[in-house]
């Protein structure tokens, strides 16, 4: 039998990863928008590329994401969330997303687009400042 980890999930809601995005991880479906984007965020922190395409919607997915090594996710802060709910088909996430380049810290904040796709959420992309979405 698998051992449980106990150390804390990526995405910041303060539970175990084994009790909070790694079943996600592992096939399960997020119940909303936000708990998708927390996620992806922790597949980005665990090197997950596979799941981070896993979650992304097939038209809009990348072919192959090429992460940046020397990029480490530190920490997730959700901004704001406008939809996105169990009974809902849309809704966006804002966030921003810490980091160390190098040693370096920086943070980036986006606005993302989460739609259902065959009945389970999926990223869709990044709404630009001009209101527009990205990727479409």
């Amino acid at each position: 039998m698998a051992k449980k980890t106990t150390t804390a999930c990526p995405c910041g809601r303060g539970l175990p990863y084994a009790e909070c995005c790694e079943p996600i991880h592992r096939g399960g479906k997020p119940a909303t928008a936000e708990a998708l984007m927390r996620s992806r965020f922790s597949a980005f922190a665990r090197d997950d590329d596979a799941y981070v395409l896993r979650s992304w919607h097939p038209k809009t997915r990348p072919e192959r994401i090429e992460p940046d090594r020397h990029l480490r996710w530190t920490g997730l802060e959700i901004i704001e969330t406008e939809r996105g709910g169990m009974f809902d088909t849309e809704g966006v996430v804002e966030f921003r997303a810490h980091y160390t380049d190098r040693g370096k810290p920086g943070d980036m904040v986006e606005r993302s687009r989460f739609v259902r796709h065959d009945g389970q959420w999926v990223y869709w992309g990044p709404i630009l400042t001009n209101g527009s979405l990205a990727n479409v």
